[in-house]
């Protein structure tokens, strides 16, 4: 099982860190270490969320996850997104930013740094509203009680979510924007540049995780109508309309996938800079780490680790909303990688620590019986 789901990982570190030895020798075997492990760690919330995402999806989307999503991931996010940053930011073509990327590094360092403030705030009003969105839904499971009961009552206000997004989108243009962090140390007002990429972060979220919800419940609400009309269905022919609406079900969820996973892997993007600013090292680092977070999606969802482990996805979406602040912080003030990956670790494993408890207090509570998994708080 750990081969099998994980075997892709491990041919890719190989690969990889073979290139970086070709290409830098072990000096660059070390820095593509490094981006491997500081991906993962900053990533390791990603995987969870991902998770009880994918976790709806077919075998074959999975298989589409972890193929496609992977080309999308290490090659579009990792290498082709901080080129395009270059060429967007400087208004060059895309193979002068290349040219730069690989001739002159420490300008092109420069100018990414310059646009982390376009990136931090789309990226931070993304991963914003899921957060949001997670906690101002009323749940059965409940992890932290005590904040969830009230945020559930509070959600039921519609449009909540948003209106709390943007007065926070608003607050950062007015107040860390006005002394965005540049390269040299130097701070300028972006407030206009982080509004307009902000609203660009929430509409996206909107449109994607719109549309993934809405054939969502379209196909919900025809699974449902299958089992009722299961031999008509057979007879009419239109079991093959149901076979098509999961597909559109399950691309828009992967589209949502792909787009969750590019907000997520803004912090990595901008981090790496603060190692190496060589794009061929950064891609072959992030690209082992990105595989890793991969293939860890698929573990837990083939483990039922979500299932077992309830306050798992909470966890993960409390770090989402850490990250989320802590992304538009960092449009004027820097905040160490480290920081970022071990604030997800700690709340992660929190999270994993309370799941464990509860699975023991129900075992106690039964005499040794597997755990209801329709457990309504952890007590906290």
């Amino acid at each position: 099982m750990l081969l099998k789901t994980f075997g892709w990982s491990f041919a890719v570190t190989a690969i990889g860190l073979a290139a970086a030895v070709l290409y830098g020798g072990w000096t660059g075997f070390g820095i593509v270490a490094i981006l491997s492990i500081l991906e993962i760690s900053l990533s390791f919330d990603n995987a969870v969320v991902n998770a009880g995402i994918l976790k709806k999806m077919n075998a074959f989307w999975q298989k589409i996850f972890l193929t496609v999503g992977v080309l999308i991931a290490v090659f579009g996010m990792r290498l082709v997104f901080p080129v395009v940053i270059v060429a967007v930011t400087a208004k060059l073509n895309p193979i002068d930013a290349v040219n730069l990327a690989l001739t002159e590094k420490d300008k092109y360092q420069q100018l990414v740094t310059d646009a982390h403030p376009a990136i931090a705030a789309f990226g931070g009003m993304f991963l914003l509203m899921i957060f949001l969105d997670f906690i101002f839904e009323d749940r059965d499971i409940k992890w932290l009680a005590w904040l969830e009961r009230p945020l559930a009552k509070l959600g039921k206000v519609d449009m909540l979510s948003v209106c709390i997004a943007l007065i926070a989108l608003l607050i950062a243009a007015m107040t860390v924007a006005t002394h965005a962090h540049q390269h040299g140390g130097a701070h300028v007002d972006k407030g206009s540049t982080v509004l307009i990429a902000g609203i660009a972060g929430l509409i996206t979220y909107m449109i994607v995780g719109g549309l993934s919800g809405y054939f969502e419940d379209k196909l919900e609400e025809e699974e449902e109508r299958e089992q009722e009309e299961a031999e008509e269905a057979e007879r009419t022919g239109k079991k093959k309309s149901a076979v098509l609406l999961a597909g559109q079900a399950a691309f828009f969820m992967f589209l949502y996938l792909e787009v969750l996973d590019a907000s997520f892997s803004f912090d990595g993007v901008i981090g790496a800079f603060a190692i190496t600013n060589d794009i061929v090292l950064m891609a072959l680092g992030l690209g082992i780490g990105a595989m890793y977070v991969r293939s860890l999606t698929v573990y837990l969802v083939r483990q039922g680790t979500l299932d077992d482990y309830v306050y798992l996805e909470h966890g993960a979406h409390y770090a989402i909303g850490a990250l989320a602040v802590i992304l538009l912080v960092t449009i004027q003030y820097e905040i160490n990688e480290v920081i970022t990956g071990l604030v997800g670790v700690v709340l992660i494993a929190w999270s994993f620590w309370s799941s464990v408890r509860r699975n023991q207090r129900i075992a106690a509570e039964e005499g040794g019986s597997a755990p209801e998994k329709t457990e309504v708080s952890s007590g906290v």
